[in-house]
């Protein structure tokens, strides 16, 4: 088989795949996870039922493929600010300020989707990811003088996750960027 075909295939499938996924995350917001059925979602997708049983064998499982695709994204996004070239202080900054925002923005499923999609092992492993990036970001501020040293980089690491998961309770951005304030004031060594 040429490779052409085949990565023309893959694009089809990769393509398929997506659709099913924006389709599935909207009919969820617009008529609730026990109202959404997969031969609603195979029309609305434009495929038929027996392609999207071939992806999915229920809506529970495209709506977890859903959210990994989604945290994945956030992942992938805070990884990139944290590899940038620089100041490892500014660059904690930044990552610790789009983290902040992410928990402020965060779509608030209803009660019921958020605690189907917040089990489970994809949830653990993306939190650990989250940890790992700041502690790399943290171990690297800590080569600068610039971090308290009485606590480990992954102690704090944990500091920052918890405390900014608070902005998803905060009234405004300014909330947000003086809740990173005093985050970031936590971490400074003591004087």
């Amino acid at each position: 088989m040429p490779k052409l075909w085949s990565e023309t295939i893959e694009a089809h499938r990769h393509a398929v795949r997506e659709a099913i996924l924006d389709t599935t995350a909207a009919l969820v917001a617009e008529h609730g996870l026990t109202s959404v059925t997969m031969s609603q979602i195979a029309e609305k997708a434009g495929i038929g039922r027996a392609t999207l049983y071939k992806y999915f064998p229920d809506a529970e499982a495209i709506l977890f493929a859903w959210h990994q695709r989604h945290v994945a994204g956030h992942l992938d996004h805070l990884a990139e600010l944290r590899d940038q070239a620089g100041d490892a202080g500014k660059r904690l900054e930044a990552v610790l300020q789009a983290y902040a925002l992410i928990s402020y923005h965060r779509e608030h499923h209803g009660t019921e989707l958020a605690a189907l999609l917040h089990r489970g092992e994809h949830v653990a492993q993306a939190q650990q990811q989250l940890i790992d990036v700041f502690r790399d970001l943290l171990t690297d501020v800590a080569a600068t003088g610039d971090l308290r040293d009485d606590v480990g980089p992954d102690e704090l690491a944990s500091y920052c996750l918890h405390a900014l998961t608070a902005a998803s309770s905060l009234p405004s951005e300014a909330a947000v960027r003086r809740l990173v304030t005093v985050t970031l004031a936590g971490l400074r060594p003591p004087r």
